[in-house]
């Protein structure tokens, strides 16, 4: 559920105050949790690629077909957390929500007008249900 705009002025001067009265701690605070746990995810996934590859070069020695097949299912998988995870990850300095408050709104415009589209076919559905 989107934020009303008067919300999301609220939420913004809070956001003002915030950097006002600690610069520091606000900047802190400013996305790195997501960043951190993105990037840890991608790590996570190159690692799992490495052990894939293992895990097919191990099937092709041991001349174990199943071997081999596990081992490039878990290099897609992983290539798939790792492209994933680095699409989703917010630059250095960028707000994880998007690119700002001016972007919030359209998105906002966007969604609200989608949500009257959507009730609009609702209404007239239910109108046509209950004539017929």
């Amino acid at each position: 559920m989107p934020l009303s705009e008067h919300e999301q002025r609220m939420l913004e001067q809070m956001e003002r105050a915030l950097y006002a009265e600690d610069p520091k701690f606000a900047s802190a605070l400013e996305g790195s949790g997501l960043r951190t746990y993105t990037r840890r995810r991608v790590y996570q996934a190159v690692a799992g690629f490495l052990v894939g590859i293992a895990l097919l070069m191990a099937g092709m020695v041991a001349k174990q077909v199943w071997l081999s097949v596990v081992g490039f299912l878990v290099m897609l998988g992983c290539a798939v957390l790792a492209v994933t995870g680095w699409r989703k990850a917010p630059k250095p300095g960028e707000q994880p929500t998007g690119a700002g408050p001016q972007a919030a709104r359209r998105q906002g415009r966007q969604r609200r007008s989608m949500m009257d589209r959507i009730e609009q076919r609702w209404q007239r559905r239910r109108d046509e249900q209950q004539g017929n």
